[in-house]
């Protein structure tokens, strides 16, 4: 297949293209095409605008791109970076699917169990109908709209609802390690909040199945099925170094520190994967302790 990836130079986007490179026909799509060549190395068409591609020539388009969410302290003009990154691509991807003669047949967007907002002990779905009013949830509803704007007869649109994404390569626990590593890690706050998580070969394989599945498509959330609270998510990383999480980061100095960004830590939801489930994938790494061991650090 003739793949276009945006993104491909992320956490997931170098997963992907590892599984893809040998498969499929990949177009590489980045604000830097010269520097995504040399980091990616590998042999690929390479785009620097959406305006250079022939998505008439596209059987698939997997549209990852966006500023890190939780980098920076969210200023007004990060906040606008973080949405501009994800929706002036994703609008621009749309329309040019729009007024293709021979359309792509998948979109594959993404999104985030942001999306919800803050949601408490909640099991959430994809069914889900209520939805706190915050930033993160603003981002990914637009997101979202303008991804379905691609969608028709020809074209089916999958929306990636992405927990958080466990690799020993980057993503949120490069910045977790190096406390856990010295037995100085522990809970956030009351350590109550969930945590939905999902390991990065497992968000690789739920790629691939949406890829080949046309009778699916809308959002599907990419997570595990066990999301845990954040203080046994603590214990168990704890554990994986032979330590303890004995100490407890309180949420008024997260507050200090990173502002309202802090909500992404201090507040979280316990989703379900069910359209995935329902419709047959597999798990490889349904529990977090497993999914942890798993890792080579």
């Amino acid at each position: 297949m003739k793949i276009l990836i945006t993104g491909a130079t992320g956490l997931i986007g170098r997963a992907l293209i590892a599984q893809w490179q040998d498969q499929h026909q990949l177009h590489i799509l980045s604000r830097n095409a010269a520097k995504a060549r040399q980091i990616l190395a590998i042999d690929a068409s390479y785009y620097q605008s959406v305006d250079d591609i022939d998505v008439n020539q596209l059987d698939a388009v997997v549209n990852l791109a966006g500023e890190p969410i939780a980098d920076k302290r969210w200023t007004e003009s990060q906040k606008q970076k973080i949405c501009q990154s994800r929706w002036q691509l994703t609008e621009a991807l749309a329309q040019k699917i729009q007024h293709c003669t021979t359309p792509p047949k998948v979109l594959i967007n993404g999104s985030a169990i942001g999306f919800y907002g803050r949601q408490g002990s909640q099991v959430v779905t994809e069914e889900h109908s209520s939805f706190y009013p915050e930033f993160s949830h603003d981002i990914c509803a637009r997101w979202e709209n303008l991804a379905q704007r691609a969608a028709s007869a020809h074209t089916r649109v999958c929306l990636l609802r992405t927990g958080i994404v466990l690799s020993s390569k980057g993503g949120a626990l490069s910045k977790m390690l190096p406390l856990f590593k010295l037995g100085l890690g522990g809970p956030i706050g009351d350590g109550q909040h969930m945590m939905s998580w999902i390991h990065l070969d497992d968000m690789v394989r739920l790629i691939d199945f949406l890829l080949h599945r046309d009778d699916l498509s809308g959002p599907f959330n990419a997570t595990a099925p066990r999301p845990v609270s954040n203080k046994q998510f603590s214990q168990l990383l704890a554990e994986r170094f032979g330590k303890k999480a004995p100490l407890t980061v309180p949420a008024f100095m997260l507050r200090l520190a990173f502002g309202e960004m802090s909500d992404l830590l201090l507040f979280g939801q316990n989703v379900q994967p069910k359209r995935l489930l329902d419709s047959g994938f597999q798990f490889h790494y349904p529990q977090l302790k497993e999914a942890l061991n798993a890792l080579q650090f």
